[in-house]
């Protein structure tokens, strides 16, 4: 088994996820500036869930995350957890935000979210693998 899975207490594990977070209205509201602010907040938040941001970046209106994440954790309550606590820290760091983009109102991101499962192989390999197992003989 390769070295890069990682390990649990009755586990062996790769998740990994794609999410996509909009800024809301999709307003060009991330600078250079707010972009490397919110990859600090996102690593740091992360780690406390004891997940790894493997990959950052975006565009005025969005960004992505690459995740490694534990199969103990439910993705929708740590993607929630990432928008919420990044909107907060994002509009106490950046107070101007509110008035140049958000009409004043305590906002950053979109309600919604894109989320997609990553993995090391195609889905036709692995059902090829599947299919390819040896069924018992008795």
């Amino acid at each position: 088994m390769s070295s890069n899975y990682n390990k649990g207490f009755r586990s062996v594990y790769k998740l990994t996820a794609h999410v996509v977070l909009v800024t809301k209205y999709r307003k060009k509201a991330i600078s250079e500036k707010i972009l490397l602010r919110l990859k600090e907040i996102f690593t740091e938040t992360l780690i406390k869930w004891e997940c790894d941001l493997v990959e950052f970046n975006g565009e005025s209106d969005h960004v992505h995350l690459l995740i490694d994440y534990k199969p103990d954790i439910s993705l929708s309550k740590l993607i929630a957890n990432l928008k919420t606590v990044s909107s907060r820290l994002i509009r106490r760091d950046f107070p101007e935000l509110a008035s140049k983009y958000f009409d004043n109102k305590p906002y950053f991101w979109t309600g919604t979210y894109f989320v997609t499962s990553c993995g090391g192989v195609t889905v036709s390999q692995l059902k090829k693998y599947v299919e390819t197992q040896k069924t018992p003989q008795e």
